[in-house]
């Protein structure tokens, strides 16, 4: 079985990164997948909602303040670990034994198997793919949630992305609670 890991929000400003680990079965209808960043939001959403029920999956975050010390690189790493971790606690019977690794880019997490690193895994596997919308679709919509305690952030639109208005806004009012201050703006 293939353990495919990605992760959303290495670039933004604000918010966590978050990271999917995703194993398909046989059955799963592959032909929803894509990069989640290929995908419309409809389209994500949809098949955010087939994967979370015809898969074993799992999904870490480390949160701003956690980035600012450890860095974006190793963040990243970190929340992929935390979604295998998730994977198991959701789905304590699937064995670690039979299990083997992809990862999207050139560094892997630590996990208790093999994981190799692909760069563009998020186009080429469909477990990356699926931890692709799984990371996506979980990121996006804590950003839509900080958007209701932070709007003047307009979090909703721009998910924390380096936008014109993201950085205008930070500037003019300062940091947001959720902003990642080791982050140049």
């Amino acid at each position: 079985m293939i353990a495919g890991f990605d992760e959303a929000g290495r670039g933004p400003l604000a918010g966590p990164v978050s990271a999917g680990c995703v194993i398909l079965h046989s059955d799963f209808p592959f032909e929803i997948l894509n990069d989640s960043k290929k995908l419309s939001e409809k389209k994500r959403e949809a098949a955010y909602q087939i994967i979370i029920q015809k898969s074993y999956w799992g999904v870490g975050l480390v949160e701003h303040f956690e980035i600012d010390k450890i860095n974006i690189l190793n963040a990243s790493l970190l929340a992929m670990q935390r979604a295998f971790e998730d994977l198991q606690k959701r789905f304590p019977h699937v064995d670690v034994q039979n299990l083997e690794g992809i990862a999207d880019g050139i560094y892997i997490p630590k996990v208790p198997f093999n994981c190799r690193p692909e760069v563009k895994a998020d186009a080429k596997f469909p477990e990356v793919m699926a931890a692709s919308i799984i990371a996506k679709v979980t990121r996006d919509r804590l950003m839509v949630e900080y958007d209701k305690l932070y709007p003047e952030y307009g979090y909703a639109k721009h998910k924390g992305y380096p936008t014109k208005a993201h950085k205008e806004v930070c500037l003019k009012i300062g940091p947001s609670p959720i902003q990642r201050l080791s982050f140049k703006i």
